[in-house]
């Protein structure tokens, strides 16, 4: 889960539009940030650095980022390392001059990196998976033998890719001297929208980006689907002919995406409205009427649940308060690099208004249940607070495999889920009470919105994987590709 941004404008000011569709998707990635830009057809600037949109970018880098076409990415990091060099966006000279920003993760990465050494004999600086994607889309134009690129051969380049790689990516690619290049994966997995204003074209992954910066939102990059912006600002589009099923992936709607997005033509809002409703009616299966009767307040935790707790609670017939206070200058503990510094993240995070807790018998609510350190840290501090009892709900079903389409939760043994049942897992986060969301209810959650979507990646859910590559070899390698 990264943010990128692609733009063509009319203007030598590309960055500061970049860097503000930037700020407003620094919720998909807080490890690292870049913005690269092309003025006058030839002339390439990059500045990236690892940390936050705000501290890698200061005046003299905006300066030196001049530019009337530009790309952006905020790193969220899957695979590979925390160094600077897995920043992006990353750059081949070799031809004409390309530059990639990536979001997503490909499966088939080892066997392409061989490839790509023996076969196609170009250089791999990084363990990124996103210099793959470079390389083969790099080397697909390289067998062009005429002086100048036409659209064809840059799509014809665009399908090699998707003939190569499996997995999710989303990609947006400049070439020196000729434009923007956008294209997704043949599944649609990880989400890419365009818009316009005026003349100008934004391509990013979430909606937010354009309605901020007052672009008109066009539409969804289709499965599949290519667009060229060319030097003089014209759209040509291309569909991958090799048709897949169009299966996003739904833990975007879950936790990844900011509620005031639209992705895949689905409201990100009302698809956490409809979770709330859904789980308010598994708890009141799931729970006794003592028990129901039991529950003094539903409290949701900050700030992704909040949206499915207000309907859950009108549901039961049960007061909505405000438990925790959120520190609005801690990030997103989820996505945050490392293990340790998430755990020591919560309580810096979060603090209770004890009088909420005092004495009752507190309904929490959360998105979803992933490691289920943050779960046992906040149970822990509503019972510190005066909680009685403390019931605990998930929009969300158990997460019992790896992701391997760019969430950071591959390794199995990480996941608190994982060969446990509901009451193992109860005991193990410390609850009187846990209840999760139904994968149908999820999937129909969402689903009721767009139609046209054949079905949705919910394997880190289900175990069943949308893409081809995905052995059990590869299943139980993945602690040692992290």
């Amino acid at each position: 889960m990264c943010a990128i941004v692609g733009l063509s404008t009319d203007k030598d000011n590309a960055s500061l539009t970049l860097y503000n569709a930037l700020t407003v998707l620094q919720h998909r990635g807080q490890d690292a940030a870049g913005m690269a830009t092309i003025k006058d057809k030839r002339i390439l600037n990059i500045h990236k650095d690892n940390g936050l949109v705000r501290d890698v970018f200061n005046e003299e880098s905006m300066l030196h980022l001049s530019g009337n076409l530009g790309v952006g990415h905020t790193r969220y990091p899957t695979a590979g390392s925390y160094n600077f060099e897995e920043a992006q966006p990353f750059y081949v000279n070799s031809p004409y001059g390309i530059v990639l920003v990536h979001n997503g993760n490909i499966v088939n990465a080892k066997k392409l990196r061989d490839e790509i050494l023996k076969q196609d004999l170009r250089h791999l600086k990084t363990s990124s998976d996103s210099e793959i994607i470079l390389n083969i889309f790099a080397n697909a134009l390289e067998k062009n033998k005429n002086s100048k690129l036409t659209k064809e051969q840059i799509f014809k380049a665009v399908d090699e890719v998707h003939n190569r790689v499996q997995g999710a990516y989303s990609v947006i690619i400049m070439i020196l001297g000729y434009g923007l290049v956008v294209f997704r994966d043949p599944n649609g997995i990880r989400p890419l929208i365009y818009g316009s204003k005026k003349g100008k074209y934004m391509f990013a992954s979430e909606s937010v980006a354009l309605d901020c910066l007052g672009y008109e939102v066009e539409r969804d990059i289709k499965p599949g689907e290519a667009i060229f912006v060319d030097s003089k600002r014209k759209l040509h589009f291309h569909d991958y002919k090799k048709k897949d099923t169009y299966t996003p992936c739904i833990f975007e709607y879950v936790y990844l995406a900011r509620p005031d997005s639209v992705i895949d033509k689905i409201n990100v809002y009302k698809s956490r409205l409809e979770m709330g409703k859904k789980l308010a009616d598994k708890i009141k299966k799931v729970l006794s009427k003592k028990e129901l009767d039991e529950i003094d307040v539903v409290i949701p935790i900050p700030d992704t649940s909040k949206t499915s707790a207000l309907p859950l609670s009108v549901r039961l017939n049960k007061e909505m308060r405000e438990g925790f206070i959120k520190n609005r200058y801690i990030g997103r503990t989820f996505i945050m690099p490392g293990q340790k510094i998430r755990k020591k993240s919560v309580k810096q995070k979060l603090n209770t208004i004890n009088m909420e807790f005092e004495n009752k018998t507190v309904l929490l609510i959360d998105d979803s249940i992933v490691r289920g350190n943050t779960s046992r840290q906040i149970i822990q501090m509503a019972r510190d607070a005066g909680a009685k009892k403390v019931y605990f709900a998930s929009a969300s079903p158990p997460i019992r495999y790896p992701n391997v389409y760019g969430i950071d939760m591959p390794y199995v043994n990480e996941l608190i889920a994982f060969d446990r049942t509901i009451d193992e897992i109860k005991i193990e986060i410390g609850a009187d009470k846990l209840i999760y969301q139904s994968l149908q209810d999820l999937i129909e959650s969402v689903k009721k919105f767009n139609n046209e979507i054949d079905d949705f990646d919910t394997s880190c859910f289900s175990g069943e994987y949308i893409t081809s590559g995905i052995s059990k070899e590869y299943l139980a390698n993945l602690k040692d590709t992290r």
